[in-house]
């Protein structure tokens, strides 16, 4: 075999191998692929203020999809609104009222205050959570003040984890504590990503969801907060119809950390 003959042997020798060696392994990563499907991007939605009336949370029960559902404590349909929703398979908070900055606004019965003792705020979440049955977490209501002080915050975050729950920090202003007092306490915690409805228009509501959505393709989860307006089910509705094969809908539980905070 001369030298021109040799090379050509060889180099085609190679190149076979070479593509049988790609086709293999390509076949091999395909094959992990599909056995080994990637996770979607999780996104919660939380839906604030119930309490006051079971016809606020129908909307929301009726899109059908994974909510969870924040209700105030001591009002004339908590215990009964708590009951229905987790009939139906949805997820419950206690959505605990604490003192605004603003002292023209009125948390509502139950709430927590700057300068209560150990014992009163012990005692007021205790009751609290026992008016909403089936609650697995806990986030604030209002809260612009309250949440903005380690102490408190620590002494209400120990009762939450002392009752086995978890804690959304609403993020009502922008030094709360309460994420970060969270992870101290190792406790199960996570934060809002985006209010929904600060603007109570359809189309308005349609651009804080798409917003979420970025942040959950980004990151992987997020947590949307919103209140039961109607204007807010419909823009819900209307989002989902494009999108919702891009991630999937979960109850707020499962985009907590693995482990705690």
């Amino acid at each position: 075999m001369d030298r021109r003959t040799f090379l050509l042997s060889s180099s085609s020798f190679i190149l076979a191998n070479l593509l049988g060696h790609y086709s293999v392994s390509k076949a091999f990563a395909f094959d992990h692929i599909d056995q080994n499907p990637r996770t979607k991007p999780r996104l919660a939605l939380i839906i604030d203020d119930i309490g006051a009336s079971l016809s606020h949370a129908k909307p929301f029960l009726d899109l059908n999809v994974p909510t969870t559902f924040a209700i105030l404590p001591r009002l004339p349909k908590s215990e009964e609104a708590a009951s229905l929703i987790h009939s139906e398979g949805h997820e419950i908070m206690l959505h605990q009222p604490m003192e605004p900055r603003d002292r023209g606004l009125s948390p509502g019965p139950g709430a927590l205050y700057v300068g209560d003792e150990p014992t009163k705020i012990s005692h007021i979440m205790e009751e609290n959570i026992s008016s909403v049955p089936f609650a697995t977490g806990v986030n604030n209501h209002m809260g612009s003040r309250f949440t903005a002080s380690s102490k408190e915050m620590y002494e209400t975050l120990q009762v939450v984890k002392d009752r086995g729950l978890f804690f959304v920090d609403s993020l009502t202003a922008g030094d709360s504590k309460g994420y970060k007092t969270a992870k101290t306490l190792h406790l199960p915690a996570t934060s809002r990503d985006v209010f929904l409805d600060n603007t109570v228009e359809e189309g308005a509501i349609v651009r804080q969801l798409h917003q979420l959505k970025g942040i959950a393709l980004r990151h992987g989860h997020a947590v949307g907060i919103g209140h039961p307006f109607i204007e807010t089910s419909r823009a819900i509705r209307r989002f989902l119809k494009g999108v919702k094969e891009e991630f999937e809908l979960v109850h707020m539980s499962a985009v907590l950390p693995a482990g705690g905070a």
